[in-house]
Parts: C-alpha cells; structure tokens; sequence
C-alpha cells in the first residue's frame, strides 16, 4: 500500500492504495466519483476522462501513485451551488445526450478546449473532442453543444 494525496474537486484527499491501482479505480471506488465511466479500459474511449492538472487524460491509463499531488476535476465538480456548468447546461439545451455514457468525458474535453480556446471552429471542436467516442449520437449535436457553450466566464 502507498499514501497519495490529491486535490479532486477543490478538496483535499489523501487515499492508501495498491500501488497497482489506476486513477479510474480510485476515483470511482475510494473517493465515490462514479461519473467517471470505465469504458474500453485502453484508452480509446474517453469515457474515463478527467482533466488533472489542466490537462484531459484518459484515468484508465493512469496509475494511481502518478496522480499523487495532482489536482483534477471530474464531472461532479462542475456544477456549482446547484448550477449547471454552462457546457453542461448547453448539452442539455441542444439536445447532445442521449444514453449519456460518454457525456462526462465529452464535457470535460469540451471544457479543457473552451478553456484553453474561448472561441474555437468547428474544426478545432471536433479535433478537441476527438478522443472520445459516442455511439449514439454522430457528434453534430454535441459539437453544436460545444458552439453553444464557446465564451463562457470559468469561474473556478
């Protein structure tokens, strides 16, 4: 067993693990993140994604002991005082979910884009969510999500 500690959410946790534990399983099973889907568990999916550090990673691929000091955010930590993210909000809106699998980890490469770019094509939304895979859909809603949502004041 090794002690990480990490910062999920804006709150401080520190969890023992077995060092062959991946960041999915601990998200899900020790801290209770369960919007964090496990999905092909190699890293092609998304549905696992997370932003730890500012960054997307796929939590299927990331050791547990490699998350210690990071600070990441999962789809329960969007919504604030009962608020809806404005990028969760606008999926709702535009009609972008439909068995909501890969949702989480869509609005989380959609936040990591809008962050890093306010104000992204077409193009570069596509490119942004390319990671994650949905079976339902065929991505023009979600990408018009994603245009309904570009400009948004991140308040976190």
């Amino acid at each position: 067993m090794i002690e990480i500690q990490l910062t999920v959410n804006g709150k401080d946790y520190t969890v023992n693990i077995e060092e062959d534990k991946r960041l999915l399983d601990v998200l899900r099973e020790d801290l209770g993140f369960t919007g964090v889907k496990e999905g092909c568990s190699e890293g092609e999916c998304g549905a696992c994604t997370v932003i730890m550090d500012g960054k997307t990673v796929n939590s299927c691929m990331v050791m547990g002991f490699q998350a210690n000091g990071s600070n990441i955010v999962t789809i329960e930590g969007l919504e604030k005082d009962g608020q809806l993210h404005p990028i969760q909000q606008a999926f709702i809106d535009i009609g972008a979910v439909q068995c909501g699998y890969c949702t989480p980890g869509m609005i989380l490469s959609a936040k990591a884009l809008l962050d890093k770019n306010p104000n992204p094509t077409k193009e570069e939304i596509r490119e942004g969510i390319s990671g994650n895979l949905c079976r339902c859909t065929g991505y023009s809603k979600i990408v018009k999500a994603v245009e309904k949502a570009r400009g948004y004041e991140d308040e976190s």
